[in-house]
């Protein structure tokens, strides 16, 4: 039931934007129909986005990996060693703060390649995973720490025996939103700088006025970054069959 309301909701909205699309907007052309779009991307072909999709996945990829292993390695030292807590999430708060276009060019003129673009997407991923994280190993049981402290078992043994398992839930609704998150730091830095890309080919099209082309792009992005969060929310189900839906 749930779906089909779903559907027919999506449905009606692009039934209103094809509406608005060929009347408010027809002379303008700032917002083309979707009928245009999707014929625009019938056009374009396999071709012209795979090159750039996958330049813009692998970039987002690498600062995924890179961003959540910083923020999972944080979130455990702060748990262990709670004396560095503050003055790291402070730094961690800060590194989330930053607007991600003002640092960008600093970082294109310090590094070359693809380095910039991986850097903003594990910038722009840190502190999700991180909160995720800090609120899932700081929710295991009570009862179970004391147990395993009651048998001789240390801060590390609490970690590895206990609170890693009351940690993925949490952890992978963090890694959840940190994947769209991430593919929005890639294309921001192939905004200030690449040779493909979702970004490249984005700042090509707007240059020519190619108005549908510059839509199909921000769409193709939008899904890849939608078909990310759903991947990673089904792996996350897959492994914590016992959270709570």
């Amino acid at each position: 039931m749930k779906s089909l309301k779903g559907a027919a909701g999506l449905l009606g909205l692009l039934a209103v934007w094809e509406l608005l699309g060929r009347t408010v907007f027809a002379e303008s052309r700032a917002v083309p129909p979707p009928t245009a779009i999707l014929a625009q991307l019938g056009t374009d072909g396999f071709g012209f986005y795979w090159p750039n999709a996958e330049a813009t996945l692998r970039e987002a990829g690498l600062g995924w990996l890179w961003g959540n292993a910083i923020a999972i390695v944080l979130a455990v030292l702060f748990v262990q060693i709670p004396l560095i807590e503050r003055a790291l999430l402070q730094l961690a708060l800060v590194s989330y703060c930053l607007p991600v276009i003002a640092i960008g060019p600093v970082l294109a003129v310090l590094f070359s390649g693809d380095t910039s673009k991986v850097i903003l997407a594990a910038i722009s991923v840190i502190f999700t995973t991180l909160v995720g994280a800090l609120v899932g190993l700081r929710s295991a049981d009570a009862t179970s720490l004391d147990l395993i402290r009651a048998y001789g078992g240390g801060r590390w043994t609490q970690l590895w025996r206990v609170r890693l398992r009351a940690c993925l839930p949490s952890l992978f609704a963090g890694l959840r939103i940190a994947a769209p998150a991430a593919m929005l730091g890639a294309i921001i830095g192939e905004y200030l700088g690449a040779e493909s890309g979702l970004g490249v080919a984005m700042i090509n099209s707007q240059q020519s006025l190619a108005v549908e082309r510059t839509w199909g792009i921000a769409l193709v992005a939008t899904a890849l970054s939608g078909l990310a969060y759903a991947l990673t929310g089904l792996a996350g189900r897959l492994l914590t069959p016992w959270a709570p839906r």
